[in-house]
């Protein structure tokens, strides 16, 4: 009986052991992941490869965006240009599909059921939104205040596509000292060009310095951003071109 009880014992704690590294190993794992998306972007990343293989290889994050790259006929932009790269994540491209698939049921039309419906024109279109040419990590990136646009406004780009943006990076505060904290890149659609600064749809990165050979990607965060900054910049751009019959 002793040595049967000795046994039981052995064998509950080789469990407990067990099972103990197995949480270990989950919560790590769910970390890794969700910092992907939450990290406020102080590391520095070199990547041995370009953009595009860079998003090809994160396919859990960016295998929506991958193929969007191929229908938008862009891939050597991707590939060999020199480009700042505001990744956005997969999550994205599906909320503005998602609108547009809601705007086309509410009228009595086919809803798209493949991404290559949309025209290439379109996604290109809102994919130059989201690149700047030329090589820009945070250490170059002015200073944004949304509090005090007068004073750190950022500073206005041109997209590859020619649209102004902003892009401006937040000191946060810390042990209540002003600016004292972390460092945070944002990217900025501007709705108004009456009312530049004011109009100004801020969008945090989440992961930032990330730099393949032919520039950097700077991961935006997917809580609340659409594909195209607004949901109708996409849609009405679908609208207008024309959806193609599924293959």
């Amino acid at each position: 009986m002793r040595n049967k009880h000795f046994s039981d014992h052995h064998n509950n704690h080789s469990l407990r052991y067990f099972l103990s590294i197995v949480l270990i190993i989950l919560v790590l794992n769910a970390c890794k992941k969700g910092n992907y998306y939450i990290d406020t972007g102080v590391h520095q990343a070199k990547y041995d490869g370009s953009i595009l293989k860079y998003l090809s290889d994160k396919p859990i994050y960016f295998d929506t965006l991958s193929r969007v790259i191929n229908i938008a006929g862009m891939q050597n932009v991707f590939q060999n240009d020199t480009i700042t790269f505001f990744a956005p994540p997969q999550s994205s491209i599906y909320k503005a599909v998602k609108g547009l698939n809601l705007y086309l049921y509410n009228r009595g039309q086919d809803t798209v059921k493949q991404l290559e419906q949309v025209d290439p024109k379109v996604w290109k279109d809102m994919l130059s939104l989201y690149i700047i040419k030329g090589k820009y990590l945070l250490k170059d990136i002015p200073q944004l205040d949304t509090t005090q646009l007068n004073a750190y406004p950022g500073q206005g780009y041109i997209s590859y596509g020619g649209r102004p943006m902003n892009i401006g990076v937040i000191y946060n505060d810390a042990g209540g000292v002003k600016y004292a904290g972390y460092r945070q890149l944002y990217y900025s659609y501007i709705n108004d060009f009456t009312n530049q600064l004011g109009s100004m749809i801020n969008v945090p990165v989440a992961s930032s310095d990330i730099q393949p050979y032919n520039g950097v990607v700077h991961v935006l965060q997917y809580q609340n951003h659409t594909f195209g900054f607004k949901s109708n910049n996409f849609i009405l751009e679908a609208i207008a071109v024309g959806i193609k019959p599924p293959q």
